[in-house]
């Protein structure tokens, strides 16, 4: 086929799925209308709202091409699917409660699946919800145990939950909406958007604990506004999914793994084609930043910079793990799935990938995978012997997927503070420069590397992470910098892990790193904000709200050293200055003094490159910016300076991006050839 088969585009509905959308207002209007021959029918929608990608089994995502294909259509359903002046014509998710999905009910009560569901939610149980794109676990929002037995029945002891709330209304008496949070969140993709918390919101504590932000949603679907509406209150709403695993689509799996940790299964007949989660956003600079694209985006197309020959497949990374593919100028972004190493990573890998190639009718045998020979990327792709593969390094993939959202002409500079992620010399990246165009890079900076204590497991243990700072970091200058260890710290380790610990930066290191998401793990540990990640960026995470209360701050001592042709922060100066300043000042103030010197270094970094290669075009990438004040700060920096800077905003920056990078880059190359 040639590349012009493959071609999509948002406006030609043959080779294109929209997205999911909520109930228009005339829906609405209608479903509590008492008059209405649809009042409180669960499943209304029309051409203008309603589940779209969900019910799409292939494209084009027509009726005929949908799962609503096996409901016949009633004669009043009938005739306003071919009114050409009725708003349902050629709705594919058109039906009434005669010809239409019905709602049932699994658990021990009996009666209306809708009123038992609420009675259940309102004696405090919790209730699978099979929602628009897979079933969900809701209770309510405002009682401490509810929440708390659902966290035991999702086995996350400490990630915050979202809430469902009513109304724009509701959302303003429980957090600070600004006029752009309350355009997304009353926006028909309905995102979850990550608000700062009013002074009384009214949720339980164990709703997001210890966090000032909380993420609130509106109703994605006639269903949610029934089920709010009898109950009055808001509820809390997460995937009924196991981390690493596709979103539960099937009554039957959901009745026997969510049935006996709910108080019963509110599910119905109509089948999903693609399960995925919630997209989640917040706001950097008042523009939206998405933290994870699903329902309400996926799978509309993103462009690519050059024209896909054939199509490529893009297999993603180990965390956050998605998939895309290439086709033609576009990319198709698939659902998000957490970290594969919850489950045997080729099942989830796999599954993923062959839907969205069913879905859109291709057979790839162009695969992009990670730079790392046992990621399980690269382990698929290897799996496929008669394919082309193509090896992609992650921090390049995670910059080629902002640049080419932002359509930027390359060449480009970027930074990619991140995770990890093996590098072209064989350490663990993750604090990067990068001259960039969309087949290649080269490096000109980093950040100094430490040790990871414990290999791998050092990214749970930010403790860890910060005795290898102190012990072990790179030596910058004429000898291997040492730090005091205070009492303070010291006495957070238990005993004989802390003499552990310097024996293996002593006598096993392990791999060295430059990531900057290591570094803001040790700056949590040493300011005792968390020595541990009970999920992943919990210590980063609770650092940035730490400092957020003092804003852009003085900065901290920092130094930047010319090493091996390459520009490297040393963290020593900055590290102890840390230490110098918890023994005197607010841990937040600290924090925000970290974050500032972060910014300032890296903007004075990039000045560096930019004077070097002539380029002032920027790109910012990998999963350290999603920390807004870094972000923000970072950007007023570089606009000061006048530069050209971007984020990613549609493509998130952490690793549910990467696959769309690594299809960007593999299309350059082949269009290349």
């Amino acid at each position: 086929m040639t590349a012009a088969a493959f071609h999509l585009d948002d406006n030609d509905p043959r080779h294109s799925i929209p997205a999911d959308l909520a109930p228009c207002r005339d829906c609405l209007r209608e479903l509590f209308d008492p008059a209405d021959r649809r009042h409180r029918y669960p499943f209304i929608s029309c051409a203008d709202c309603g589940p779209r990608a969900a019910i799409a089994e292939r494209v084009p995502g027509d009726r005929d091409h949908a799962t609503t294909a096996r409901f016949v259509l009633c004669p009043a359903c009938a005739g306003e699917y071919t009114d050409p002046d009725s708003r349902r014509r050629r709705c594919p998710s058109l039906g009434c409660p005669d010809c239409g999905p019905r709602l049932s009910w699994h658990g021990t009560e009996t009666g209306d699946p809708l009123a038992t569901a609420v009675r259940a939610l309102r004696r405090g149980g919790i209730v699978a919800v099979k929602g628009v794109a897979g079933y969900q676990l809701l209770c309510v929002a405002d009682r401490e145990e509810p929440v708390r037995a659902l966290r035991l029945a999702k086995g996350r002891p400490a990630k915050p939950f979202a809430v469902l709330v009513a109304d724009l209304a509701a959302a303003r008496r429980s957090a600070i909406v600004p006029p752009e949070a309350a355009l997304l969140l009353y926006s028909p993709r309905r995102p979850t958007v990550l608000l700062r918390r009013g002074a009384e919101d009214g949720f339980a504590v164990a709703v997001a604990p210890d966090l000032p932000e909380i993420g609130l949603t509106l109703p994605q679907s006639p269903l949610q506004h029934l089920l709010l509406a009898e109950l009055g209150r808001p509820l809390v709403l997460t995937a009924g999914r196991r981390e690493g695993q596709g979103a539960i689509t099937e009554e039957e799996i959901a009745v026997r793994e969510l049935g006996p940790r709910c108080a019963g299964v509110l599910s119905h007949d109509l089948p999903i084609a693609l399960g995925q989660d919630d997209s989640v956003l917040r706001l950097v600079r008042r523009r939206p930043m998405l933290l994870r694209r699903g329902r309400g985006h996926t799978p509309e197309p993103l462009p690519l910079p050059y024209l896909a020959p054939e199509p490529v497949l893009a297999l993603g990374s180990r965390t956050d793990h998605t998939v895309c593919l290439g086709l033609g100028e576009s990319a198709v972004l698939g659902p998000h799935h957490g970290a594969l190493e919850a489950m045997p990573p080729f099942t989830a890998l796999h599954r993923s990938a062959e839907l969205l190639c069913h879905q859109f009718g291709v057979a790839p045998k162009v695969f992009a995978h990670d730079l790392h020979p046992r990621h399980p990327s690269t382990l698929h792709a290897l799996r496929r012997p008669s394919a082309r593969r193509i090896a992609v390094q992650h921090h390049h993939a995670h910059l080629a997927a902002t640049a080419a959202e932002h359509r930027v002409r390359a060449p480009f500079l970027g930074l990619a503070y991140d995770e990890i992620g093996l590098g072209d010399d064989g350490t663990l990246w993750g604090g990067e420069l990068l001259l960039c165009d969309y087949t290649g890079y080269r490096r000109l900076g980093r950040f100094g590397h430490a040790p990871l204590p414990g290999g791998p497991s050092a990214v749970r243990h930010p403790a860890q992470m910060a005795l290898g700072y102190l012990t072990g970091s790179e030596a910058l200058g004429s000898a291997r910098p040492s730090m005091p260890l205070t009492k303070n710290f010291l006495s957070r380790f238990p005993p004989g892990r802390l003499a552990a610990v310097r024996r293996m930066v002593r006598e096993r290191p392990g791999p060295v790193t430059s990531s900057v998401a290591r570094l803001f793990d040790a700056v949590a540990s040493l300011l005792g904000i968390r020595d541990e990640n009970g999920y992943p960026g919990e210590a980063m995470l609770h650092l940035e709200h730490a400092a957020a209360r003092y804003g852009r701050a003085p900065a901290l001592p920092w130094r930047l050293v010319r090493r091996e042709e390459l520009h490297v922060v040393d963290p020593v100066p900055t590290l102890r200055a840390v230490l110098a300043q918890a023994q005197h000042c607010p841990r937040g103030e600290v924090a925000a003094r970290f974050h500032s010197t972060v910014a300032e270094v890296s903007a004075a970094m990039l000045a560096k490159a930019a004077r070097r290669t002539g380029v002032w075009r920027i790109c910012l990438s990998g999963s350290v910016f999603q920390n807004r004040l870094l972000t923000e700060t970072l950007l007023d920096l570089l606009a000061e300076g006048g530069y050209q800077a971007c984020v990613g905003s549609l493509a998130p920056v952490n690793d549910g991006g990467l696959s769309y990078g690594q299809a960007v880059v593999a299309s350059a190359r082949l269009a290349a050839e």
